[in-house]
């Protein structure tokens, strides 16, 4: 029988528990120390902080749906396949198979979340007054790190489109390529190496491994489980380009196919046409037109299109190496020419950058930085009344320590 470190009202903390947060702490810093009993005890405090906040929340009548559990879930088991690499790698890491983790998973996701949606309701609305902040800055002005360079930077960004023409002639080239491997005349494999555009699967044959459902774009997912073992598609149209899709095997819950992929839009016309309706904005801004205003009429990025193309104030010495030199050499108002742009790699196109400020490494003051430090006084004074309140949960709710 496992184990049991500690209990929380009706609820109980193993020492499996325990084990999977300090394989998750080592597995981020390899210098961790899995078995030091300080680690240990420390991470066997913080579950049980966790499991007397949710015994509040389910006092106070807090709860979270069935929808917001699996939508966390999926979200975390990504991020987890994306650090160890595959699932595999993560069953390993936590000794069971991935239904009996996502099974698992259910009962410690929905712990978080009824922790964080009580914390949320308790300290939520914790700002920082300004006297706040006046102390906060007497009490740490001395050991607070220099503020970074930083520049503040706002875009323009214009998706390259394809004609109606380019999409025709791509579906064209598709349909003619699924008719020669109908036709016996090379494989698929043979096909996707010589004319896929999806490097890393073309490598490969096509082939693109077990992948579990609701993973894959929705055109291609209904098209490649609508298929029967070795059957190939007609042409699909995805946001990627058109794909030809043969089916190696299906269940339930996955499946694993080969595919052809061909892009549309990508001709140099294509790209020129995008450059040239970005240079125009240029030249209206060198002729003294509002950037922000252009990028809310012009930019086709929705994330920072209402916001006037903001990009943030950003740390020069982090920004992708292709754009850190130029934005160096753009002076306070300067636009660049129009640079490659894929944040998205279903919509490649270009940008032109504004820089609006940039100010160097300083030691932070009041005047100069208030915003910054107003949030980290917020946030020390959040920590403080999350830290009384736990205290207070400790002395007022069951606990206790069986190991």
């Amino acid at each position: 029988m496992e184990r049991i470190l500690a209990i929380v009202g009706n609820d109980i903390v193993l020492k499996s528990d325990v084990d999977g947060q300090v394989e998750v702490l080592a597995q981020r810093n390899p210098k961790i120390n899995k078995n030091d009993p300080e680690l240990r005890k420390q991470v066997l405090d913080m579950l049980i902080n966790e499991r007397l906040i949710v015994a509040k929340a389910i006092e106070d009548s807090v709860d979270v749906t069935d929808d917001e559990i699996t939508q966390r879930m999926d979200m975390q088991l990504q991020q987890l396949t994306q650090q160890f690499g595959s699932e595999s790698r993560i069953e390993q890491l936590y000794g069971m198979s991935m239904a009996r983790i996502r099974r698992e998973f259910r009962d410690e996701i929905r712990t978080q979340l009824l922790a964080a949606r009580m914390r949320e309701m308790k300290f939520g609305e914790t700002k920082a007054s300004r006297s706040d902040v006046e102390v906060f800055y007497e009490r740490y002005r001395d050991s607070m790190p220099p503020v970074p360079a930083r520049v503040d930077l706002y875009h323009i960004v214009r998706y390259i489109k394809p004609t109606d023409e380019q999409r025709k002639e791509t579906y064209q080239r598709a349909l003619a390529i699924r008719d020669s491997i109908l036709k016996g005349q090379a494989t698929f494999a043979a096909m996707a190496r010589a004319y896929s555009q999806d490097p890393i699967s073309a490598a490969a044959g096509g082939d693109l491994g077990p992948i579990e459902k609701g993973k894959l774009v929705p055109a291609f997912e209904t098209a490649a489980f609508s298929l029967q073992p070795n059957e190939i598609s007609q042409p699909v149209e995805s946001p990627f380009g058109y794909h030809v899709i043969q089916l190696i095997d299906k269940k339930a819950t996955s499946i694993n196919c080969r595919h052809i992929l061909l892009k549309v839009g990508q001709s140099d016309d294509d790209k020129q046409r995008t450059k040239e309706y970005l240079l125009d904005l240029k030249r209206r801004v060198t002729e003294g037109a509002d950037f922000e205003a252009l990028a809310r009429e012009f930019s086709e990025e929705k994330e920072t299109q209402g916001f006037g193309g903001a990009m943030g104030q950003l740390e020069p010495s982090r920004l992708p190496e292709d754009m850190r030199g130029i934005v160096a050499e753009l002076k306070d108002g300067g636009v660049s020419d129009p640079l490659p742009y894929a944040a998205d790699p279903t919509k490649p196109g270009f940008h032109i950058i504004w820089r609006k400020s940039a100010t160097t490494e300083h030691t932070p003051t009041l005047e100069s930085d208030y915003k910054m430090i107003e949030q980290m006084a917020a946030y020390d004074k959040r920590q403080r009344l999350e830290f009384e309140w736990l205290q207070h949960l400790r002395k007022t709710l069951y606990w206790e320590y069986r190991d």
